[in-house]
């Protein structure tokens, strides 16, 4: 870990650590070569809601910010739904900051080079509750139990030791309920569960 990265690391606010990581040259894994723009998330760093996705797609990548795709729009149509704001209730992030080619998963060695900064995120912001949107931001988030198998947990509160008085609900990511509509029911009532505990 070099000066800058530590620097990242120890930021005491949240404005401060989106401010240095949003200009930093990170160079700690291979998709920097790929990347127009490294996104650290959007919406309000204040939020009680912090909603973890996989990686940034093309729109994110040129825009530089988290969710604004289509997945992202159907995200804050669902939320409005719920009557969740996305811009006041809700702070968005993935578990990696630069796009992955094709919009692949992550790998495990580029996550890895990531979740330092996904965990400071989570400090930082100290949410009420954190969704994670899809299988990958499950499987880095919960990783003391890579054995729980995605359809068993979404939309149920799961205990993570690291995360003490956090509420933490896997929840479908939103690409999944555009390739499959019928799970958009299922996900307005996980969202609405979350809005219950808000």
């Amino acid at each position: 870990m070099n000066k800058v990265q530590a620097a990242i690391l120890a930021s005491r606010s949240y404005p401060t650590f989106r401010q240095r990581l949003s200009v930093h040259d990170c160079r700690l894994c291979g998709l920097h070569a790929g990347r127009t723009n490294l996104v650290v998330d959007r919406g309000n760093p204040a939020a009680r809601l912090l909603l973890i996705g996989e990686g940034p797609g093309a729109d994110e990548d040129r825009l530089g910010q988290a969710f604004v795709g289509r997945s992202g729009r159907l995200l804050d149509q669902m939320l409005l739904e719920t009557g969740i704001d996305p811009a006041r209730d809700v702070l968005i992030a993935n578990v990696v900051k630069c796009r992955p080619p094709e919009n692949r998963r992550p790998t495990r060695e580029e996550a890895g080079a990531c979740l330092p900064y996904l965990h400071r995120q989570i400090a930082l912001v100290r949410p009420k509750i954190l969704g994670l949107l899809g299988a990958t931001a499950a499987e880095h988030v919960l990783s003391h139990d890579p054995g729980r198998k995605m359809s068993k947990i979404v939309g149920n509160c799961v205990e993570v030791e690291s995360l003490p008085g956090m509420v933490v609900m896997p929840l479908f990511h939103p690409a999944y309920v555009l390739r499959n509509p019928r799970k958009r029911g299922e996900m307005l009532d996980h969202l609405m569960g979350i809005m219950a505990r808000l």
